[in-house]
């Protein structure tokens, strides 16, 4: 009887043990949701609230031809970040579902990355100096195979995270190169705010943002790094996250199978 009622009790405790890191998750999960409809509502309502305002104005009274230019770029600009946020939401949505087909085809990697280099400067209004690009030259330019559409959203994601999290001094380095005869890699290195310890991997699920009052003024729905490590891995690879801490800069890189040389 006293054997059955030590096992009993440590069954007990055991359920109690379970169901309270059951309950914990549970909790973490829904203040995560929440954190997201709010980011997510905040990034829809802001720009609906600024266009609107801008066309109110525009009807309500005369304005210059210069100022009339300016609303109209800053509504675009507007509309752009909407539409951002409604495709960040969408794609999240389609990387979630298991199976689902992509379309392969032979991918220069490093002309994929510079495209998505070019268009970040473009988008962000940086100069030339802000993106230090280094890619590998004539045989050793690696070829990948993949979805070119998903693949490009992924390093566009690591570029605008680089960007946003650097705060006024913008200095990013990227980098494609083959590793050995079956693997390469984009490499995203900038100099912003870094990852604390403990956080390089947490930052890749899904709504998860870093605890951190300076990061939550930055804007974002915390779908970015899944959306990036989903992509990579349907494609057969991985994507790592580095940083020596906060404020000492942080290096995102993606691994990814090369297509073998005929």
């Amino acid at each position: 009887m006293l054997v059955l009622g030590i096992v009993f009790f440590l069954l007990i405790i055991a359920g109690l043990v379970l169901n309270t890191i059951f309950l914990v998750r549970e909790i973490r999960r829904n203040e995560q949701h929440d954190a997201f409809i709010n980011a997510v509502t905040h990034e829809l309502k802001t720009p609906i609230a600024s266009i609107r305002l801008y066309l109110e104005t525009l009807k309500s009274r005369e304005v210059e031809p210069a100022k009339r230019r300016e609303f109209y770029d800053v509504m675009l600009a507007d509309s752009d970040r909407l539409l951002a946020t409604v495709e960040q939401v969408l794609r999240a949505g389609q990387v979630g579902v298991k199976r689902r087909a992509i379309t392969d085809e032979n991918i220069d990697l490093g002309g994929l990355v510079r495209a998505c280099v070019e268009l970040a400067k473009l988008r962000y209004g940086l100069d030339v100096d802000s993106f230090r690009f280094a890619e590998p030259e004539g045989a050793d330019i690696p070829t990948v195979r993949g979805n070119i559409e998903e693949l490009t959203v992924a390093v566009s994601n690591l570029l605008d995270n680089a960007v946003k999290y650097s705060g006024e001094c913008v200095d990013v380095s990227v980098e494609v190169a083959s590793i050995d005869t079956r693997r390469a890699i984009v490499r995203v290195r900038d100099r912003g705010m870094g990852i604390p310890a403990g956080q390089a991997k947490r930052i890749f699920k899904r709504f998860y943002r870093v605890p951190s009052a300076v990061r939550q003024r930055i804007k974002g729905t915390g779908l970015g790094l899944y959306i990036v490590r989903a992509i990579v891995e349907r494609h057969g690879g991985r994507v790592l996250a580095e940083s020596e801490g906060e404020g000492r800069g942080s290096t995102f890189t993606i691994q990814l199978p090369k297509v073998a040389a005929s």
